[in-house]
């Protein structure tokens, strides 16, 4: 198979860590008889000193002519760098907003994963993280209250700000779907999250999602208040699969189960369409204070590969391959700066890449 993929290497350490993604991908190509074909673009602050604007309409018509994009990291320290003294349309991160709107990018998907050789680190009592856990938030990326319309008016002498959160049964029901496809390549189960004892954006979505539950039977679905789930993933993160949500709570809700895995490094994200397009990048950063110096963690983008692998393409067997050499390389105690522990061996980010490799 000829796999042609859009690469954004992006800002900070995003060029060490594609390079060692494209490194791996390559290796997989090999053993299993693939063909990769990349393109780089220019995305965030990359492409602001280079084109003068975030994101170029030639990249993206790059970007749509591939067959999936892989992606580093955007931005850079918002305190010190230029970037941040410009309008926030147009600053590093204005790109991905753009992006995901041009390539219709509306369904997120965000695993939290413990690596048993990186229990360790999970902030969670051992009582609760020796139990591990593997789930995965699917998170609405392109409507809800980030997307609606917004303003600040003066009303009765004083500023007030509006902010207008809206969602149709069809933004529902697609999301839904791609929740209960992907459950059923896993565990079969979907938590979906709302607020619905408050929000009618919240009510329709649970009616949605019990309507698509019905044409998956053999999938089951429990729904959950946002506020209980936000105590549940600290509580007991072993009961979740699929947790299914809007885009503010998916945005809120993520980032605390990347935290209680305890390793930001190790995190991979895709964002995909109703097709099979997708954008793969690692949940963290950009690290502009270590970039350029050869100790990043290119793992998180390297597993954002292996999801593209899965979910773009099909080839499973090519996913599992890199999974299996991250969870190898692990075991035989090789860890880069960030996941470091007492009696492993540090390496830095071109040296990962490359025992991922020689596993693969």
């Amino acid at each position: 198979m000829v796999l042609n993929i859009t690469c954004i290497p992006g800002d900070g350490i995003g060029p060490e860590i594609v390079a060692q993604a494209k490194k791996v991908l390559e290796a997989v190509a090999k053993k299993y008889g693939h063909e990769m074909k990349f393109t780089d673009i220019l995305m965030g602050g990359a492409s602001i000193d280079a084109c003068g604007e975030p994101l170029t309409d030639e990249a993206i018509a790059t970007a749509k002519a591939a067959d999936a994009v892989l992606m580093g990291s955007i931005g850079g320290n918002t305190s010190t760098s230029p970037w941040y003294k410009l309008p926030p349309e147009k600053r590093p991160e204005a790109g991905l907003l753009k992006i995901r709107k041009a390539l219709n990018l509306f369904a997120n998907l965000r695993p939290a994963y413990l690596y048993e050789e990186l229990a360790a680190a999970c902030p969670l009592k051992e009582e609760i993280s020796k139990a591990g856990f593997d789930m995965l938030i699917m998170r609405e990326l392109t409507g809800g209250l980030y997307f609606g319309e917004r303003k600040t008016i003066e009303e009765n002498g004083e500023l007030k700000a509006i902010d207008t959160l809206t969602y149709s049964e069809s933004e529902i029901r697609r999301i839904a779907i791609k929740g209960f496809e992907i459950a059923r390549k896993r565990r079969k189960k979907v938590t979906s999250v709302d607020k619905a004892n408050v929000l009618d954006s919240s009510r329709l979505w649970r009616k949605t999602v019990n309507e698509v539950a019905a044409d998956y039977p053999d999938v089951s679905v429990e729904h959950m208040l946002v506020d209980n789930c936000a105590m549940q993933l600290v509580k007991d993160p072993a009961q979740f699969d699929v947790i299914l949500t809007e885009n503010m709570f998916g945005d809120i809700l993520s980032d605390e189960a990347s935290m209680v895995t305890g390793s930001i490094g190790m995190l991979s994200s895709a964002s995909l369409n109703d097709s099979k397009f997708g954008l793969y990048e690692p949940s963290h950063g950009s690290a502009p204070d270590i970039a350029g110096q050869d100790i990043a963690n290119p793992i998180a983008t390297i597993l954002s590969a292996a999801m593209m692998l899965r979910y773009s393409f099909d080839l499973d067997k090519e996913a599992d391959a890199i999974e299996a050499a991250v969870r190898q390389v692990l075991k035989d105690g090789y860890r880069t700066g960030d996941i470091y522990s007492e009696g492993m061996t540090k390496v830095g980010c071109s040296k990962m890449g490359d025992l991922l490799c020689e596993r693969i």
